[in-house]
């Protein structure tokens, strides 16, 4: 079943075309990669689908509704969540207080609860706080709550902002070049996360550079090049796609 669709994206910025004519599905409970080389038109896919650009043509639906136009915020508050290729962390805050910024989405006492610290106030702020901490457990950083974002390590700075995320109770986590910067290990453990995140019923997008992690969790792969999708299918269809050899993955010395 379909949760997300793109048809006939179009985004230009001046004479630009930065998205152009782009197609495609992501399935519920699925793990979908979005590839390319730099500057192929990836991330402004991702800001498409999250609100931070509204499309020029072509339309976007989400859960069978349509999405196009919609802020940010309310696009989080469908369902949607995301991380950045450029790490948004507050830095000076602790890992707890980060959590707890994605969670304020779902909170809803209103203005006279929270003036007044009202039971119905601090019975949210609890039920948040052990959510948070539930996050920050299931990205092997809860021993760590109080530590602040800042002092954290590059790669563990990005298991942090997928633990707010999921703070937000999102359907789709869309991921900007999370193994950026890790090592081996922190890729290899970052596979796992990924692989629990969709045992969780939460369906992954993502952009990621590294060949060996895509091709090794995902269920379907899409090319873009110059903003175009030139491929899409299964990572063993792409990696003997000819397009895609010849824009993206090499070909070898002997050929």
């Amino acid at each position: 079943m379909s949760l997300l669709s793109l048809q006939n994206v179009t985004k230009k910025f001046g004479g630009l075309t930065a998205v152009n004519d782009v197609s495609f599905t992501v399935e519920e409970s699925s793990i979908i990669g979005l590839i390319g080389p730099n500057g192929a038109g990836k991330t402004t896919v991702f800001n498409l689908i999250t609100g931070n650009y509204e499309p020029l043509t072509g339309s976007i639906t989400f859960e069978g509704g349509a999405i196009n136009g919609e802020k940010p915020f309310r696009i989080v508050e469908r369902g949607i969540a995301r991380t950045f290729q450029n790490i948004r962390l507050f830095q000076q805050m602790s890992l707890l207080e980060n959590v707890l910024a994605g969670r304020h989405c779902r909170m809803r006492a209103g203005l006279l609860s929270s003036m007044f610290w009202l039971p119905s106030q601090r019975r949210e702020e609890r039920a948040a706080v052990e959510r948070a901490m539930q996050e920050l457990a299931f990205v092997g950083l809860d021993s760590e709550f109080d530590n602040e974002a800042g002092n954290l390590s590059y790669g563990n700075q990005r298991l942090l902002e997928i633990a707010r995320a999921l703070a937000s109770d999102p359907r789709l986590v869309i991921l900007d070049e999370p193994a950026g910067g890790m090592n081996d290990q922190e890729t290899a453990a970052l596979s796992d996360l990924i692989g629990a995140i969709q045992k969780r019923g939460i369906t992954v997008l993502l952009i990621e550079h590294d060949m060996n992690l895509v091709m090794k969790i995902c269920q379907k792969l899409v090319v873009l090049e110059y903003g175009a999708k030139i491929a899409e299918g299964t990572p063993e269809e792409i990696k003997s796609n000819p397009k895609v050899i010849e824009a993206y993955l090499g070909v070898s010395d002997d050929e």
